[in-house]
């Protein structure tokens, strides 16, 4: 069974080491500033004439309250009012993308992520769903996987009627921790009977696919209080979870500075609520889809890994990799044919680019011969937990064992612990490496190697 997880508790601490997520290879830390509108320019043009279907990500930035965990690029205001700029310039940009795209590339894939989406106004909603229809070929029958994160705080039963109007057909609810005490502690206060009305608002609305987010690792959780938190989502039954592990970083992230680091559970705890929320999960019939997601087994992420055709890009596991994903509005990421880019993160940066009708790409990545082949590696383990030689020499053509000789001692030893098996012909991770996939991942990357160098002295 692709969902089985063996708990190895040694194994987890020592291999449980800091390394990528592997939303892509190669990964956003290796973008740099010579990328820039003119390649953003050819990767269209590519793509109109290959004609690939279309993956649309939209960014809100604005929140009207901070959450101390987050770090996400946000705008924190009470002024409605600023929403109104930023929505003409986004609007400018996707008149300026779609007309180097051809009308006949269909948009599969939309999600419009933050911030909080709903912090616009329904008018606003509507106007800006109105002008990417106008722009780009969304589907009108429901057949698209049409997306938006959802702030129950933010959403009553006329904003998920709107939204179900526009065309959306999925939501990601955000939740984190039911615990009054963590809510606090993260300047995040969300009753359950809040979150139980937009689930209930969208399941009559009849929206395909409801996830929820939950966070592990926050301040004044324990493994007990968050046990209750993980029974009662289990009985709000989503299609999906995604349960994230939270990385206390202050020095990076702001908000995170007004977190009592005190209060933080211990790595141990962290350990032993990631370890119960599967176990309780899986026990009530979800599917471990790999890094942080779970989903029902009639969902399409657990159909998709059976059938060996599950992706993952900058917005996760997905069944969408065969588009381009057009990336839209401040720190949104584009991923087509082989470019990586991303718009300028600074609001007043991206405003004023695109007033001067310039797009605010940044900076970004092509990728080359062997990004691509290392990506294609990455991305069957990571979503397949198996790796199958002959299929990447004959895509690459390459010998896979003589390109990959100098990994071959560490594979060996991952294959001694019980990660893996490792032959002539395959790579399979094992069910005490599933939860570790990311480490089995990081022996394939370059980039991380070459950091690794540069960071630490000589030992003599």
């Amino acid at each position: 069974m692709l969902d089985a997880i063996r708990w190895d508790t040694d194994l987890i601490r020592r291999y449980d080491l800091a390394g990528p997520r592997y939303t892509s290879y190669p990964t956003a830390v290796q973008f740099n500033s010579q990328v820039g509108t003119f390649d953003l320019f050819h990767a269209l043009r590519d793509s109109r004439k290959a004609q690939r279907p279309l993956s649309l990500y939209v960014h809100v930035p604005f929140c009207a309250n901070i959450c101390y965990y987050c770090a996400c690029n946000k705008v924190i205001t009470k002024d409605r009012g600023r929403a109104l700029p930023y929505l003409q310039r986004l609007e400018q940009e996707i008149q300026l993308i779609a007309c180097h795209l051809d009308p006949a590339q269909k948009v599969e894939q939309l999600h419009f992520g933050g911030g909080t989406p709903t912090f616009l106004s329904h008018d606003e909603l509507r106007q800006l769903m109105a002008h990417l229809r106008k722009h780009f070929n969304l589907l009108d029958d429901d057949s698209g996987d049409y997306g938006i994160e959802i702030d129950p705080r933010e959403a009553d039963w006329s904003t998920m009627g709107l939204l179900r109007e526009l065309g959306f057909n999925r939501v990601s609810i955000g939740l984190q921790d039911l615990d009054p005490a963590v809510q606090r502690a993260v300047n995040r206060l969300q009753s359950l009977e809040e979150t139980r009305a937009v689930i209930d608002a969208a399941r009559t609305l009849q929206f395909r696919s409801i996830n929820i987010d939950l966070i592990y690792g926050l301040p004044k959780q324990t493994p007990e209080n968050f046990a209750r938190t993980v029974e009662e989502v289990i009985s709000l039954q989503p299609d999906r979870l995604s349960v994230f592990n939270y990385a206390h970083l202050p020095e990076r992230f702001m908000p995170q500075r007004r977190i009592n680091g005190h209060e933080l559970p211990s790595p141990a705890q962290k350990l032993e609520m990631l370890q119960r929320t599967i176990e309780q999960l899986t026990a009530a019939g979800y599917r471990y889809i790999g890094m942080d997601h779970l989903a029902l087994p009639d969902d399409e992420l657990a159909i998709a890994q059976e059938e060996q055709t599950l992706q993952r890009n900058f917005q996760g596991y997905t069944t969408h990799g065969h588009c381009d994903l057009v990336g839209l509005g401040v720190s949104a990421i584009s991923q087509i044919g082989d470019l990586y880019c991303q718009n300028s993160s600074d609001l007043n940066e991206y405003q004023n680019t695109l007033a001067s009708a310039q797009l605010a790409t940044s900076r970004g990545l092509v990728c080359n011969a062997d990004d691509r082949l290392r990506r294609e590696v990455i991305q069957q383990l990571i979503c397949n937990f198996s790796l199958d030689f002959a299929e990447i020499e004959q895509q690459f053509n390459i010998d896979f064992q003589g390109y990959f000789g100098a990994l071959w001692p560490q594979l060996q030893e991952m294959a001694k612990d019980g990660l893996i098996t490792l032959d002539r012909e395959r790579i399979e991770v094992l069910p005490a490496g599933r939860l570790l996939v990311r480490s089995v991942c990081m022996v394939f990357d370059a980039y991380l190697e070459q950091q690794n160098r540069q960071r630490f002295s000589r030992v003599i």
